[in-house]
């Protein structure tokens, strides 16, 4: 009874929530993404970075945010959320970035991430790739076994640690909703102990290289498999 109550409380909505509306959202928001990794260019700076990426989203309705916008390249991959970059990097000929977003359309929160390289970087490239695939063997674990959200990680750490990464427990999901869930609950996903219903988590990943000062991320919402083209 107490976990039930547990997760009615932290799985609660506000009152113009709307599961059309919130699935709109998501794809505007990883259209928006697509469209500012293919913006960048090697030689650019991170902070024209972000304010281009800013500028994408304002000409789509989407710049209002709930939390800042993210692109962060090279070094800065291995940045945790809301931790400053450092300043002055450029995206290289051989590189790897990633772009974070949370913009708010209308009433409704979206949330996305996602890695892209440069050049021909054979371990760059990897890193991004497996972001993604970590992102959905985890998924499909909540998909198939109903895990609780600190299983879910506990299996992520492994899953990152089978292909030679680290991962990140500073981004280790949230809640999403209508306009804003922080009303409802700011904890991570990583700490709860029931099997988070669809639609209303965000599973992050982000994984770090063991000696390269690079690392990649990946995010979306928990939804089934029919919701994903990969």
């Amino acid at each position: 009874m107490e976990a039930n109550l547990e997760q009615s409380a932290l799985e609660g909505v506000g009152p113009a929530f709307d599961p059309q509306q919130l699935m709109a959202v998501r794809d505007k928001t990883r259209q928006a993404i697509a469209l500012i990794a293919a913006a960048m260019r090697p030689g650019m700076l991170e902070e024209d970075a972000v304010e281009l990426a800013k500028d994408i989203l304002a000409e789509r309705g989407m710049l209002r945010g709930w939390h800042d916008v993210y692109v962060r390249f090279g070094r800065n991959t291995l940045k945790t959320f809301g931790a400053a970059s450092d300043p002055g990097v450029r995206l290289g000929d051989d590189d790897i970035f990633f772009i974070d977003i949370g913009p708010v359309w209308k009433q409704w929160e979206g949330d996305g991430g996602d890695s892209f390289v440069t050049g021909a970087d054979s371990e760059m490239a990897r890193c991004a790739a497996d972001a993604r695939a970590i992102f959905h063997e985890v998924r499909r674990k909540w998909a198939s076994e109903g895990c609780s959200g600190r299983e879910l990680y506990r299996f992520a750490e492994d899953c990152a640690a089978g292909r030679g990464w680290a991962l990140n427990l500073d981004l280790s999901g949230h809640r999403l909703a209508d306009f804003p869930h922080a009303a409802i609950h700011e904890g991570p996903l990583a700490e709860v102990d029931f099997t988070p219903a669809r639609m209303l988590w965000v599973l992050e990943i982000h994984i770090r290289h063991p000696s390269r000062p690079f690392g990649a991320f990946f995010e979306d919402m928990l939804l089934e498999d029919a919701c994903f083209e990969e």
